[in-house]
């Protein structure tokens, strides 16, 4: 492998802010928040909307999440009352 070339592939928090689940693995995204993990260590937090903890395939739970008010713009666009 080229030296130099590669992002750096390191772990990290990923936090599903849907459904307040924390979770460690590793990843090249980068990020300015930290978080103290459970092993002591400080790892670069990454906020998600949705994850396994969250998504309706594996909890089984059909779930709305609005974010940004896309469901609200969607109706207003189209004129259809919720």
């Amino acid at each position: 492998m080229k030296q130099g070339i590669h992002p750096k592939y390191q772990p990290v928090v990923f936090w599903d802010v849907t459904s307040d689940y924390k979770f460690l693995s590793a990843s090249t995204k980068h990020s300015n928040e930290t978080i103290e993990w459970e092993d002591g260590k400080t790892y670069p937090l990454l906020k998600v909307e949705i994850s396994s903890a969250s998504h309706p395939f594996y909890t089984g739970k059909q779930k709305t999440v609005d974010t940004g008010g896309r469901i609200s713009k969607f109706m207003e666009k189209y004129k259809k009352k919720q």
